[in-house]
């Protein structure tokens, strides 16, 4: 009976604000019934355990039965709920008009018919004011049903100018689904490969973009439509390599927004993600200052007035947060800084892994080991390595899976474990094959890897400059060159032919890089 924490009610209650719990009680006390005081004694009992665990719930609170448990949470889930709902009206500008249209139907139901349509005029002006446009087009249905029912004089008018609101929300609604319908075909590609690896990958997410998005003119498009065509060809040039159009449609993304500041409350997900996406394309293009200012802009987003944060919002601000943080010492080449904040990020990152989705989860494993690699803390850069390599759900972001065993055997390398090379080499091999990821960067790295333990000391550098030789002109490959993305494998070679440490080199050249921008 015992179940861990995977009950849906234990994670709500666990979500919940001190203040949120105060007023859920206050709620839920509101018509003194007896019975009541069962289910505030289970959200106590849930809300005090650090783990989920029925057999202990029903030991300590002898007043609920085995056979009332399952009937009682159910509805102490939905009693929180209606205080979430009640207790943080200013939180949705949809859960609002939600609640007009929800009235306007209660009055209508009580033939009502007047009150019923200045209810639903209120929710329309409001769903028009900020772009509901799902919203919209429910309450312009519920619109027809009201003139139908009880308007005799200008009834031609009135419904043709009806028919005509209802003809436009379509067209709208049609957009914004094809747009958005193309992020997210695009982005569970992108989960589970990555960047796009060959010719017939590309071939396939650019038949997809032009056989789902509409033919449209983009100065009619209202303000979601823009937002949703924006996001999804941000989306769609980030995962075919091309970061500059990217980077053009992300800021033009975040511009949208600046130009119309009444949207971005109730479309505040969607900003956010614009914020990140612009951040994400200035640090692949090194554009350093412009990410700064960005990074600002960023951070200012949770000192907004009105804006509540919710525990979602938290979470999005937490991820994207700590990305940027680390890629800003990616971008300036300071691994040793950039170590220095790893342990903290990591603490945070555990305090919201239960909410976090597993690629991001990912991403952060991976950019911890490159972090410290970069810093040649090689045991601490194969530990991250280690959860990437013994997580079993390989196929999500495989390409990230794959350069981590990559990135594993370079830092056995470096920790002198050869046997270990020895070892793993044949199992990477047959796990690229696998992955479709057995590209010629990875083919010439590992046939190196494979024959190091029987070079000498004296051959060690004519080797490292041969294997830098032959995958220097991979650089400017079109898809061979997205290795480069994950594992910076040249300024490594370049380490050890010079003697240097890894982190000079990978700095001297992102310094070069900045500065060429300006």
């Amino acid at each position: 009976m015992s179940n861990g924490n995977i009950d849906p009610l234990y994670y709500l209650i666990k979500s919940l604000t001190k203040a949120e719990k105060r007023s859920f009680k206050i709620f839920a006390c509101r018509n003194g019934n007896p019975e009541d005081l069962k289910f505030i004694k289970l959200f106590d009992l849930i809300d005090k355990h650090k783990e989920y665990d029925e057999d202990k719930i029903l030991e300590k609170e002898p007043l609920i039965k085995p056979a009332q448990l399952s009937n009682l949470k159910a509805h102490l889930y939905k009693q929180i709920l209606q205080s979430l709902r009640i207790s943080n009206p200013e939180n949705s500008i949809y859960l609002s008009i939600r609640e007009m249209v929800d009235y306007t139907q209660l009055l209508y139901n009580r033939c009502l018919y007047d009150q019923s349509l200045k209810m639903l005029e209120k929710a329309k002006a409001l769903a028009i004011k900020y772009d509901k446009n799902y919203l919209l087009f429910e309450i312009l249905d519920l619109e027809k049903k009201l003139v139908a029912r009880f308007l005799k004089t200008n009834i031609d008018e009135r419904v043709t100018a009806l028919i005509g609101e209802v003809d436009v929300i379509k067209e709208k609604l049609s957009n914004i689904t094809d747009f958005s319908n193309l992020t997210l075909k695009l982005y569970s590609f992108y989960i589970k490969i990555g960047f796009i690896r060959n010719q017939k990958e590309f071939e396939i997410a650019n038949n997809f973009l032009y056989s789902t998005i509409p033919v449209f003119k983009e100065e009619l498009l209202s303000f979601s439509e823009k937002m949703h065509l924006y996001n999804s060809f941000t989306g769609y040039f980030f995962f075919t390599q091309d970061f500059q159009r990217g980077y053009e449609y992300a800021q033009k993304l975040v511009n949208h927004f600046d130009s119309n500041t009444q949207y971005i409350i109730p479309k505040i997900e969607m900003y956010i993600r614009a914020i990140n996406n612009l951040l994400m394309a200035q640090s692949k293009l090194s554009k350093y200052d412009e990410f700064l200012v960005t990074v600002d802009k960023f951070d200012s987003i949770a000192k907004l007035p009105d804006l509540t944060i919710t525990p979602n919002l938290d979470l999005l601000l937490f991820k994207y947060g700590a990305t940027h943080k680390i890629n800003q010492y990616f971008l300036l080449g300071e691994f040793a800084k950039g170590s220095n904040i790893i342990p903290d990020i990591a603490k945070d990152l555990e305090k919201f892994a239960d909410r976090l989705d597993k690629h991001y989860i990912l991403i952060f494993y991976y950019k911890f080991a490159c972090m410290y690699f970069g810093d040649s803390q090689w045991q601490k850069s194969t530990y991250w390595l280690n959860q990437i390599i013994n997580d079993r759900e390989t196929d999500l972001r495989s390409d990230i899976h794959c350069f981590a065993r990559i990135l594993s055997l370079i830092s056995h390398y470096e920790l002198n474990n050869l046997d270990l090379i020895d070892y793993h080499i044949k199992s990477t091999y047959r796990f690229l094959a696998k992955k479709d990821d057995l590209h010629h960067f990875q083919k010439i790295v590992l046939k190196f890897l494979k024959r190091l333990g029987k070079i000498t000391e004296a051959q060690l550098p004519d080797a490292f400059k041969d294997l830098h030789m032959q995958l220097h002109p991979l650089e400017q490959t079109v898809y061979e060159k997205r290795a480069f993305m994950y594992f910076d494998m040249l300024s490594w070679l370049e380490s050890k032919i010079y003697k240097r440490t890894v982190g000079e080199i990978i700095q001297e050249k992102t310094q070069k890089r900045i500065n060429h921008f300006y």
